[in-house]
């Protein structure tokens, strides 16, 4: 079994009981994580069904390919087949005793339900008679065949599963039973012919040449041609839409590929001394050290995880006759692989007629409190060290410990209960669709989406929605798995709810009350609570293990974090969630409202009388600002940027104006209020500028009107003198925007010191305020050794900087071409959220050239990029001071802060 290209690898035991394994963990690349994972857990001995795996290359290969194999691999598909057949003693699709198979899907990073799966592989009419005769159980056979062919006609021929649930259901009906479990073996034998009907119906034969049999298509009973299709749609499945969306939302490469994992069946639905599970070796809600997840009696894995029936928590499996032995060799495995993977585990497995399988294990999805729990109480235990544990934290997950929760001294009743699947709490319109959940938040409205159970198609409403509500399924089901990774509040298997879809609306069970579409809920996916209308919301405190992580993080990072911040409140929520000062206070936010009038009056005024009032009444204004600012922020220091308006901002719209003139000429008003109407329309056009936001803004703003950054520059200096004069010290720096050349900056600088010159020997008072630049431009970028020479600090506008590097208008182009861009894959991510490597490569030309003429300026990054953790890491590997995020992310940026200086040492050690 030797080929050029490895593309095939075995795992599990031969027939002799030894160890044929050909992997390991640490080729997840390769085998993909289940491949990997089951490999080593063969290595170390625990039972795992034999099998091999086609390495996700080859996945590539093939859809790079057209969808066509590459030459020699259907021959090694076929070796490793009949090596299994060998190991196993039987035979795909023998008559007189079949060995039955699954195949999976197995990305190299975790993908949940996003990908496909077919079992019981190898069923057909001849080996149904073999597995009667091996199992001496009809109904366990003619279940598993119809199981085989409605998953089969779903997952390889995109059948619509409906056409087979209704088939069930109608079976059901016409039988007077409510369950499946209470079909007889007559009954599935009956649906197995039906079935195949449904497939012969719907498959064209036109796509399938290979199924048409005397010119009718018929389900396929060549065990190879079955294998082969199972094969190609797995490996399908990696571009399908919810996978790729998938990818997309979690910063996943669409190169990687999938492997396929073919793994002898065993059986949990082979009675009462057979189940199924899926478990984690701790809570991954809390991280508390409790064996957590579900398990059904006589059923296979899908039934858990699909959410049709409902399930028993695990702690009850080694108390269930006939289960015993199996549920304590379970508890057991649970350490086993928890101390050699020294992480929490997600485990799947069946227990076949009292025999303990393990079918999948892989690092466990959790939420951010359960990570950072676990975290710590490993570094407690002394499993990782603790540059581990502030490794094994993804800083996206903060965002879910600074989501919003119940008020607690709010007043609500509620109207049914959950499970609580995934933490935090959401307000929002009940919507009963995936898609009706996007076009509502589409139309700028809040949303909970309200499902059965949710599906892999159902992730773009899931994505949109603030929260999930499920009446079936539990803590492992697809709705919670996924909610947990996302962070959105979930509460699961909610019994009282009755959906229906098609009405849009939920009777609660017991009660006149029903929520139909559009009505205000209320979850809480920590309590598993259900409310109909809205609850005040709070946000979390920053406190416990999360403070525990920020501060070990501290301990490693290198790098500063400060945030942007334009109010005192803002600047108060900063430092509480430990920003070591501002790093941008954007002045432009303080003239909106009431104030716009004031500097409208000076722009559009010659009248030195006019001008200098509202010079005057903005002058009061900005010293409070900027007194609330630094007494807020006192001994940090706090960089003000003087005006960087695009002009129309601060001018009323021409358009709304020529409304307006136009009612008052149809209302009669009075001729002189008209003239002033249009005296002013005609300034404001004389004024407009065909791009605003490469026109008169920054510097250029400045320049041509100086009393305005005099005016700001005064204030900066009033409010820090009026400070020290009160005992307080206050560490105002000014940034002086949009600098495109050396004299912009050195004028401007010097009118800047000639005003604090003036205020200090006023106010009596030594005034040391530093004076830099804003780095937003290419051109400031590559002569940043001329600009560094008067400047104390740069601080990069990566959001400016990335749009003149890419000559986007991001208000134009992100929600128009880059998701098309990204969809084809022409730009890996967007670069407004993600720092772009070339626009990166501008910050570092700048860096290096401007410590080259100014061995102590400072370096720091103020743009939205300041607080993406993948951009954070780019920076520290530059070499910034800082980097400057909003105020929410500011615990996210320290983390990442950590871990990248962790990584230049430890390599990064978080499964992600």
């Amino acid at each position: 079994m030797t080929e050029e290209v490895k593309r095939v690898y075995a795992f599990g035991k031969d027939a002799q009981g030894n160890n044929v394994t050909e992997g390991n963990t640490s080729m997840k690349a390769v085998l993909g994580g289940k491949g990997a994972n089951l490999a080593e857990m063969a290595n170390i001995g625990l039972p795992v069904p034999p099998g091999f795996t086609i390495s996700c290359q080859t996945c590539m290969e093939y859809a790079n390919a057209g969808n066509v194999w590459p030459e020699g691999v259907l021959d090694t598909i076929q070796e490793y087949r009949e090596d299994l057949e060998a190991r196993m003693g039987k035979k795909i699709g023998e008559a007189s005793d079949p060995l039955l198979v699954s195949v999976r899907s197995g990305a190299p990073l975790s993908m949940p339900g996003m990908m496909d799966t077919v079992l019981n592989l190898g069923l057909n009419d001849e080996s149904i008679k073999g597995l009667i005769a091996q199992t001496e159980n009809p109904r366990f056979a003619w279940d598993s065949y119809r199981r085989f062919i409605q998953m089969f006609s779903s997952v390889v021929m995109g059948l619509d599963s409906d056409l087979f649930e209704n088939a069930i259901t109608a079976m059901k009906n016409a039988r007077g039973v409510a369950t499946d479990t209470d079909l007889t073996a007559e009954d599935l034998q009956e649906l197995v012919v039906e079935f195949k009907q449904i497939f012969t119906e719907n498959v064209p034969a036109s796509d399938y040449a290979s199924l048409v049999l005397d010119g009718t298509v018929r389900f396929p009973q060549d065990p190879s041609v079955q294998l082969q299709l199972a094969i190609e749609a797995v490996f399908g499945s990696w571009n399908n839409p919810r996978a790729t969306l998938y990818r997309k939302q979690n910063k996943i490469a669409d190169d990687l590929g999938t492997a396929v994992n073919v793994q002898s069946m065993v059986f949990g639905n082979k009675g009462n001394t057979s189940a199924t599970g899926v478990a984690f070796t701790r809570n991954p809600a809390t991280g508390e050290k409790e064996f957590y997840g579900d398990y059904l009696v006589n059923a296979q894995g899908e039934d858990v995880v699909a959410g049709i029936r409902n399930t028993s928590p695990i702690a009850d499996l080694k108390h269930v006759e006939g289960l015993e032995e199996a549920g304590t060799e379970l508890e057991e495995v649970f350490v086993t692989l928890e101390n050699h993977f020294r992480d929490m585990c997600d485990i799947e497995f069946t227990i076949e007629q009292g025999k303990l399988w393990m079918l999948q294990t892989r690092v466990g999805k959790r939420t951010a409190a359960s990570a950072l729990h676990i975290a710590i109480e490993m570094e407690k235990e002394g499993l990782i060290t603790k540059k581990e544990a502030v490794m094994r934290v993804d800083p996206e997950q903060l965002d879910q410990l600074l989501h919003p929760q119940f008020d607690k001294h709010a007043n609500y009743d509620v109207v049914a209960k959950g499970l609580n699947a995934s933490p935090g709490a959401a307000v929002g319109e009940a919507m009963f669709s995936a898609a009706d959940a996007v076009a509502t938040t589409e139309a700028g409205r809040k949303c909970v989406l309200v499902r059965w159970e949710t599906n892999p198609d159902d992730l773009a409403g899931m994505i949109a929605a603030e929260g999930i509500l499920t009446s079936h399924g539990g803590k492992t089901s697809h709705a919670a798995v996924i909610a947990r990774g996302m962070g959105t509040p979930c509460v699961c298997g909610a019994e009282m709810l009755k959906i229906d879809a098609e009405k849009k609306e939920a009777a609660i069970a017991g009660t006149d009350i029903v929520i139909r579409e559009g009505d205000m809920i209320s979850i809480d996916g920590t309590s598993g609570c259900v409310v109909l209308g809205a609850v005040e919301l709070v946000l979390p405190e920053l406190t416990g293990d999360l403070d525990t992580i920020l501060e070990w993080a501290d301990e490693f990072r290198t790098m500063g974090v400060r945030a942007n911040a334009d109010n005192p409140e803002d600047a108060e929520l900063s430092r509480g969630f430990g920003a070591e000062g501002i790093g941008l206070c954007r002045t432009e936010h303080m003239f909106l409202g009431d104030r716009k009038q004031i500097i409208q009056s000076f722009i559009l005024n010659e009248e030195p009388s006019i001008r200098q009032k509202a010079l005057d009444e903005l002058l009061e204004a900005q010293t409070g600002d900027f007194y609330g600012m630094f007494k807020a922020m006192d001994g940090l220091p706090v960089i003000v940027r003087l005006l960087d308006p695009p002009l129309h901002e601060f001018l009323d719209s021409p358009r709304e104006l020529d409304v307006e003139i136009t009612r008052m000429v149809c209302e009669g008003a009075p001729a002189a209020d008209i003239a002033e109407k249009r005296a002013l329309l005609s300034q404001v056009d004389a004024m407009a500028e065909v791009n605003p936001m490469l026109g008169l803004r920054g510097c250029r703003l400045a320049i041509l009107y100086p009393e305005l950054p005099a005016m700001q520059v005064r204030a900066i200096a009033m409010a820090a003198a009026r400070l020290q004069k009160e005992g307080l010290h206050p560490e105002p720096e000014i940034m002086i925007p949009l600098v495109s050349v050396l004299p912009e900056l050195e004028t401007l600088r010097g009118e800047a010191e000639e005003v604090l010159v003036q205020v200090a020997s006023e106010e009596g008072v030594e005034l040391n305020i530093p004076i830099g630049t804003m780095i937003e431009l290419p051109r400031a970028a590559v002569t940043a050794d001329e600009i560094a020479t008067k400047a104390d600090f740069f601080s990069f506008g990566t959001n400016d900087l990335t749009q003149t590097a890419f000559g986007f208008s991001r208000d134009d182009v992100e929600s128009k071409f880059v998701p098309r861009y990204l969809e084809r894959r022409i730009l890996p991510f967007n670069p407004f959220e993600t720092v772009d490597p070339g626009v990166a490569m501008l910050v570092d030309i700048a860096c290096q050239k401007g410590r080259a003429t100014n061995p102590d300026i400072t370096l720091g990054v103020c743009g939205e990029h300041g607080g993406d953790p993948d951009s954070v890491k780019t920076f520290h590997k530059i070499g910034l001071t800082y980097v400057s995020c909003s105020p929410y992310r500011v615990p996210l940026a320290r983390l990442a802060a950590g871990q990248a200086a962790l990584a230049e040492t430890m390599g990064d050690a978080r499964d992600k």
